[in-house]
């Protein structure tokens, strides 16, 4: 089995994965250059935590038709002086022996954890040897294999790393307007699975944008999903509420109005009922 010591095989999910415009030319160039076929294949997802990048190999490997494999990181680092380079010969050694190589989508997620090897970090020679020993067996892959990458920290890259990936790909490149489509692609595909809860678009796209820096889309997620996994299946917009609660806790009706919410859609976050919301705004 391919995957039994150094990497592992990913499941494939098929949630569609919203991304800017920007980086979807990108991510359409890194299928061109792939569908080419001309040993155009080691790419850096480089950005923020959340920012999509791990899904993003995930839908490259659907579409593409290919197996993807994560390297296991845990199992290549080693406390013993030496050890970890000895093991990343050992991890390319193991990707050389893959069967059907051009049937694969590595991804090396975190990449920084290995490079910069932060159980040496106090030894720098032996960093230094861990990432020559990575560049190295990088120069030596198979043109069939596509290399993927990502880090949150690339600033601190190795410029001869850096050199080493034919493109390199930023993934902090979402406006404001991206993320809010972000989060309502994601509470699309959510609220197939919570038959329960309602629809309200536009008053769920003004609540988001009561954000003055929207969220990732890692954390869009996550908010999006717990909101709904703890709303009250009696209620279909408590989820609303509870995305409000998570953004501006202090937000009361009066502040509602302020922010340019109608009264019923007030009455829709809050449960109160509109008569009673312009009583208590009146007074």
């Amino acid at each position: 089995d391919e995957g039994d010591t150094y990497f592992r095989k990913v499941e494939l999910n098929a949630d569609p994965l919203p991304l800017p415009e920007v980086i979807k030319e990108d991510i359409i160039g890194i299928i061109n250059a792939i569908t080419h076929n001309v040993g155009v294949n080691k790419y850096l997802f480089e950005g923020a935590p959340g920012t999509g990048k791990t899904e993003t190999v995930k839908q490259l490997a659907r579409i593409l038709e290919r197996q993807l494999f994560m390297v296991e990181f845990e199992s290549v680092l080693d406390s013993k002086l030496g050890q970890t380079s000895k093991n990343i010969v050992s991890l390319f050694d193991e990707i050389r022996s893959i069967k059907g190589p051009s049937n694969v989508i590595l991804l090396f997620d975190e990449l920084d954890s290995i490079v910069m090897d932060r159980i040496n970090s106090n030894d720098l020679r032996e960093m230094g040897r861990v990432t020559s020993t990575f560049l190295k067996e990088m120069d030596k892959l198979s043109d069939e294999v596509i290399m993927i990458a990502t880090t949150n920290i690339y600033g601190s890259f190795d410029k001869a790393l850096s050199r080493r990936f034919d493109a390199i790909i930023n993934f902090n490149r979402y406006s404001k307007t991206d993320l809010i489509e972000v989060a309502e692609s994601i509470l699309n595909t959510q609220l197939k699975r919570f038959k329960s809860a309602g629809r309200n678009m536009r008053l769920f796209k003004k609540i988001i944008n009561l954000y003055e820096e929207v969220p990732y889309p890692g954390d869009l997620h996550n908010l999006i999903k717990s909101s709904l996994a703890f709303s009250n299946p009696n209620n279909q917009f408590d989820y609303l509420r509870k995305i409000l609660n998570a953004i501006n806790p202090k937000l009361d009706i009066k502040h509602l109005q302020e922010r340019g919410f109608t009264l019923r859609e007030i009455e829709v976050i809050t449960g109160i009922s509109k008569s009673k919301v312009s009583r208590e705004l009146r007074e």
